[in-house]
Order: structure tokens, then sequence, then C-alpha cells
């Protein structure tokens, strides 16, 4: 499936060196080709999906769980080459078996976004019951996903996104209130929605076009978490602000492992679905993410062999 770091990758990203030719592809499922002598868990044949990130599993941070944290730690399709591709090489304890319950568009559409999603909400902005959590940009892969986390622990969700008929969709997903960015303000829209008290949580990963208004949509004592910038990496801060009404900022890169097996486990269970907007052959990536880059795109676009 695709990821908005496909694109960072292809247009090219600051002080961050991507081996060439490359080969990009952080979300993938599919059956196993081969595997070295003495594996025992997975063999030829095996329905498994791939869990993003690879960490070095030795280090301090790796055996505490916190592999995301690790020093070596690098992602499937970024650094590394990805799953854009007939056959991709990843080390086995980064395999996961596939749920049966699912199909592969399905399998590829979920690891890299809902891990996110549920390490920023759980992990970093450890969300409660009854809170009130701001999701931005509600049609990106890690907005819908938010959307399903946040109200799986009980939280009142205010969905951001620019066109009506992606915020309908963001209510049949469980958002409680939506939000257009284009035709209402953010901050003050959130505001009203919480009876001029503010929300507990914004999820940012839109950056430097909301970033003010994410702050100024926070109550007192509120959280902001935030795991990417799609619209650009100056976002402005009045610092005043952040400590007059105790606000907190958690920055949120990927997640563990363990975590991505809670994830599964909650596919397993039925408690999270999909969000597929639409499937193309992978020889059509170019229109695929051209799709993405025009944000017209509702949930994950899949490649598929």
């Amino acid at each position: 499936a695709l990821n908005h770091l496909d694109l960072w990758a292809r247009n090219g990203l600051p002080n961050v060196k991507i081996p060439l030719p490359h080969i990009s592809g952080s979300d993938i499922s599919g059956v196993v080709e081969w595997v070295p002598d003495g594996e025992r868990e997975f063999k030829k044949g095996a329905e498994v999906i791939v869990n993003p990130g690879i960490s070095c599993g030795r280090c301090e941070k790796c055996l505490l769980g916190m592999d995301n944290q690790c020093r070596f730690y690098t992602i499937v399709g970024y650094e590394v080459d990805g799953g854009y591709a007939e056959l991709v090489k990843v080390p086995r304890t980064n395999l996961i078996a596939k749920p049966s319950e699912m199909d592969f568009v399905g399998a590829a559409s979920f690891p890299l976004v809902f891990l996110t999603a549920y390490h920023m909400l759980v992990n970093k902005a450890r969300v409660q019951a009854g809170e009130s959590v701001l999701v931005l940009g509600a049609g990106s892969g890690v907005g819908s996903a938010a959307i399903q986390v946040a109200k799986l622990f009980g939280a009142n969700v205010i969905a951001t996104a620019g066109e009506d008929e992606k915020l309908v969709k963001a209510k049949e997903l469980g958002a409680d209130q939506t939000i257009n960015h284009r035709t209402q303000d953010i901050a003050e829209e959130a505001r009203k929605l919480t009876g001029k008290r503010g929300v507990d949580v914004v999820v940012e990963h839109v950056g430097e076009a909301t970033w003010e208004k994410s702050l100024r949509s926070l109550a007192k004592g509120g959280r902001l978490v935030t795991c990417g910038a799609t619209t650009g990496a100056e976002g402005i801060t009045d610092l005043r602000y952040v400590f007059s009404r105790e606000l907190s900022l958690h920055g949120s890169y990927m997640g563990s492992k363990g975590e991505l097996l809670k994830v599964v486990e909650l596919f397993r269970g039925g408690k999270l679905k999909k969000v597929v907007d639409s499937v193309y052959p992978l020889k059509d990536a170019r229109a695929a993410q051209e799709r993405m880059e025009r944000s017209e795109h509702f949930g994950k676009i899949v490649l598929t062999l």
C-alpha cells in the first residue's frame, strides 16, 4: 500500500540519503517464497504481512520493546528496498502471520498507518475514555486509522477533511463531529464543538498548514501528538501559549512490533477495519501516487501483482 513516505523518498529529503536505484513500498502482504535452513515458524507458501520497521534487535531500546527508538531503526521501502516489486527481502523477525479473515489487499492496507495511530494515541497521548480527540486529515491513512483507534478507547472524535464527501465517510468510521477545513476554521470549530473548552488530544500529521490551529484547538493541559509534516516542517509555535496552558507536545515515529501485534489482534477480533480507497496494478504506481498527491483518496491506495 502507498504512504506519504513514498512521495517523500521520491522527492528527496534534507540530510537523508536514499540509495539509488530505489524501490518504495512500506506496507506489504504476500506469500513467503524462500526461508533459510532451520526456519521453524514460517515455511514457503506462508501468507504473511511485514512489520515495516527494521531494528537491530540487540540494543537497550530493542530489548525494552521500544524497537522504534533503535539507533539503527529504518523502514522498509525508505532507506532499504520495499514492496513495489515481485519480491522483497526482509528479516524473518519482521514477518507476521496474515489474519486468515483478510485478503491480501486488506492485509497490505493497515500495518504502517494503524501502528502509527495506535502508538500516537495509546502510547504517547494515553487517550482516556470520555476525552475529546481532534483528528486532522480524516481521509488519510493515519487519519482514518486514528478515528477508529480513538473510538475504540472511548473518546469523542472530531475529524477534519477538505471535502464533505470525506466527512461523511469519517462519520461512517465513527467520528462524532466533523469540520471542513476549507470552509471552517479548525480551532474555532473545535472550541465551539467542545463548549469553548478545547480538545484533550490533537492527532497532528499535516504540519505547517495546520500546526498553529492545532495548538489553539487544545484545552488547558491538552496533548498534541505529531507523526508527520506533509505540508511542510516550519510550524509556528507561540511558546507563551504552550507553557501558560500547560500543553504537552509529543513526537511519534512509527511504533513497536509489540504494538503492531496488538493491532493485528484487534483486526482479528473485528474491532478495527480496513479502509481501502482504491486498488491499482503495480505497473500503474505512478497514477496511484498522483491520486495521493491530489488528496483524492480516503483511506489506503493499494498496489497489486
